[in-house]
């Protein structure tokens, strides 16, 4: 295992999601072969990054792209551009936007979220609305940026849809943004968000269902948010200088688009939906444990999970059955459904080809036995 062996840590199987805390994905071979490729010289990056981000235009549809060191670098620089654009005495600005009016970023409330702080550290101020079209009318003003829409099934509730949220929008003059970082599959989600509903740009990211380096992500859009992402960006001295992506990431990230458009997603798709099976057939039969399909995916994807609920007469509580796959060898990863105490969610898209047997028999073993505390027995 290289590196990992000689730093003493132990890899892990990542039944949970494409989790920026265990690493996002796994890129496939071609995509690491490209980046070791554009490592081995230099390159003028400007010049790469504008060529990169129009190859990626062409391929999704879109009027513009460009790449960023990921989805969460995405949202500060596209808020940037709606700010500032590509104006030099207002890209100088940040944070402190002294003078400049179009600093409000206006967000739905049962939005809001630990991402939302990359646009808030633009010095961008946020506005909460309700789920009322009339809220979003009444939060528009001459001192609004833009509005950050936050795609996902979890996002959903409390939170206009998208189309009247860009139809109010625009009819104000007003940007709309989607952070869509973990909307991948569908593939045409690339296209969906701006193509076909109108937004301004969507923002993804280059680490998790597009397979591609961690540290890459993209906003895709109109051209204007996209030269201002670019001035506000990386390697111009503005907010987004700190948010490098190197020539490794450019070329990784649009071979990750590349590859995946090349992709059968409808095979992929009904072999994540073959695993969910599998596992619900492994953990049949075994008392208080019971196993739903969860559909779609915790951030909204077309495919199910496993989620797995542990009652009475099963020994073991939702956390413990974490710890023991985690502490466990192999170490497995499992993901914890929103809003559900008794059950762990097992996730099919981030495991090789043989692991999700591995996982079942993780569990199983796991609960062959009982949980090493005082109370188990009287459970």
């Amino acid at each position: 295992m290289g590196v990992y062996d000689e730093l003493g840590l132990q890899p892990v199987i990542n039944a949970a999601a494409t989790l920026t805390a265990l690493g996002g994905s796994r890129m496939p071979r071609p995509i690491v072969d490209e980046m070791v490729a554009a490592g081995r010289s230099f390159v003028d990056l400007r010049e790469m990054q504008l060529r990169v981000g129009r190859r990626i235009a062409e391929l999704t549809g879109n009027e513009a792209a460009y790449a960023t060191s990921g989805a969460a670098a995405g949202i500060v620089v596209a808020v940037a551009s709606c700010i500032a654009g590509t104006d030099p005495a207002k890209i100088i600005a940040f944070p402190y936007l002294d003078g400049i009016e179009r600093c409000e970023v206006i967000v739905h409330r049962s939005q809001r979220n630990g991402y939302d702080y990359a646009a808030r550290q633009t010095g961008a101020r946020l506005i909460e609305i309700g789920s009322a079209a009339a809220d979003l009318h009444q939060a528009i003003s001459a001192r609004t940026a833009c509005v950050l829409w936050f795609a996902g099934a979890h996002f959903a509730e409390g939170a206009l849809p998208l189309p009247e949220v860009v139809g109010i929008a625009h009819e104000r003059g007003v940007p709309v943004l989607v952070d869509a970082a973990a909307q991948i599959p569908p593939i045409a989600n690339l296209w969906h968000f701006t193509r076909e509903v109108g937004a301004d740009a969507a923002i993804f990211s280059g680490g998790k269902g597009l397979r591609g380096p961690q540290c890459s992500g993209l906003v895709l859009g109109r051209q204007e948010i996209v030269d201002g992402c670019r001035l506000n960006g990386n390697p111009n001295h503005s907010i987004g200088r700190p948010m490098k992506i190197g020539k490794e990431e450019l070329a990784g990230l649009l071979a990750a688009v590349e590859w995946s458009l090349d992709q059968d997603e409808g095979a992929i798709l009904a072999g994540y939906e073959s695993t969910v099976q599998g596992w619900s057939a492994g953990l049949a039969g075994i008392p208080g444990v019971t196993v739903e399909r969860g559909y779609p995916s915790e951030a909204g994807q077309p495919h199910g999970r496993a989620i797995v609920h542990f009652q009475p007469p099963c020994p073991w509580t939702r956390d413990e059955v974490v710890k023991a796959l985690w502490e466990g060898e192999p170490c497995v990863a499992a993901g914890v459904p929103h809003g559900v105490d008794d059950a762990i969610a097992l996730n099919p898209q981030t495991l090789e080809a043989g692991e999700e047997e591995i996982v079942l028999a993780k569990l199983q073993e796991i609960l062959a036995g009982v949980p090493e505390r005082p109370e188990a027995a009287i459970r």
